[in-house]
């Protein structure tokens, strides 16, 4: 990995899934979110409710806002495997809100770390435009709640390694061929000496189910947010080449031909499936499809299935609590029932 400078690639959903800009802010008027009572925190949630609520822009009707107490354990859980909020945020509920638009591109977490996270997320590798909009609702709030800022640090925030942007730029990537060749640990070591760190797919402490990675910038202080940018997208090209690169030569190979065209088969017919054996499989197939082998499944329907296989969403989406063998069985029926409607050719996403 080297700090050499690449032009944008083109036509990257092969092998990014996702984008994810996010802002942490506090107001100035407040403690962290640490040194609140569950009293203030409820105040504090209240103002950046009104804040987005009633700001009458052409965006804040949109917004529905949820009181994180009053969901069910899979509702919280369901927001977490669905790269809404994260996992720390749904770990205590108490005082806690979410707003919440109602595509879901966008999501306000409020009284986690800090008092604010805005985070908007994308599909394929869409920088500037999660950027744009992230920065657009970020300035509506800030000229109303005024966010704790200093002129030599920046923004201050709770975790001293988010001072100054307080921004985390992220993009889910599916890297499959990298992690068959043994490449991912001298990967993560080489981004962590240029201020990136690549994670599991819920971010800090979480294993790559299904070869999915999370890259992301470590750096907020001494840089500016469109520096981090461009740095995780040249980072980010040259892992795209390097995947791709590795997918041409294993590709080859008998035994991962094998491996791809019996997972197309198992996720076709079975009647049970876990979540860590369909994660793996819809991963196979996914390479498959990356590499030309099928042309009856798009990369849109397994990316909606990583999310929607999951146990919480599945019992969100189903309304009740399921037995584990119950879920196996309502995930084998969603993912066959998904494959069999969707007939796309591959080649048309990746054009």
């Amino acid at each position: 990995m080297t700090e050499k400078k690449n032009d944008s690639l083109k036509n990257v959903s092969d092998v990014v899934i996702s984008t994810r800009i996010r802002f942490a802010r506090n107001l100035r008027d407040y403690p962290f979110p640490c040194r609140l009572s569950n009293d203030k925190k409820v105040k504090v949630a209240a103002i950046v409710k009104d804040a987005v609520l009633e700001d009458h822009s052409a965006i804040s009707d949109r917004f529905r806002y949820i009181q994180m107490s009053e969901l069910t354990q899979e509702e919280a859980v369901s927001l977490v495997e669905r790269h809404l909020v994260s996992p720390e945020f749904i770990s205590d509920r108490q005082g806690r809100g979410l707003l919440l638009l109602d595509d879901e591109s966008v999501s306000i977490m409020i009284n986690e770390e800090d008092h604010i996270r805005i985070q908007v997320l994308k599909p394929d590798m869409e920088l500037d435009a999660a950027y744009d909009l992230a920065d657009k609702i970020d300035t509506l709030l800030d000229e109303q709640l005024n966010f704790a800022f200093n002129d030599k640090l920046g923004y201050l925030t709770q975790c001293p390694t988010n001072i100054g942007t307080g921004m985390r730029a992220s993009l889910m990537m599916h890297l499959p061929a990298l992690q068959e060749s043994g490449s991912m640990g001298r990967i993560a070591s080489s981004l962590s000496k240029l201020g990136l760190v690549i994670r599991g797919m819920y971010g800090e402490g979480t294993e790559p189910g299904g070869s999915i990675y999370q890259l992301s910038n470590q750096v907020t202080l001494g840089i500016s947010e469109q520096e981090a940018i461009n740095n995780l997208r040249d980072i980010a090209n040259q892992l795209i080449t390097q995947e791709r690169a590795a997918r041409a030569a294993i590709i080859k190979n008998i035994s991962i031909i094998d491996r791809v065209y019996r997972s197309y088969a198992i996720l076709h017919y079975a009647k049970l499936l876990s979540g860590d054996e369909c994660m793996r499989l819809l991963s196979n197939l996914r390479l498959g499809v990356e590499s030309g082998l099928f042309e009856d499944v798009d990369l849109e329907t397994i990316n909606s299935l990583f999310v929607e296989i999951q146990p919480a969403t599945l019992m969100k989406n189903i309304g009740k609590k399921l037995a584990p063998q119950e879920r196996d069985q309502i995930r084998a029926e969603l993912v066959r029932s998904a494959l069999l409607q969707k007939k796309i050719p591959a080649n048309r996403r990746l054009q």
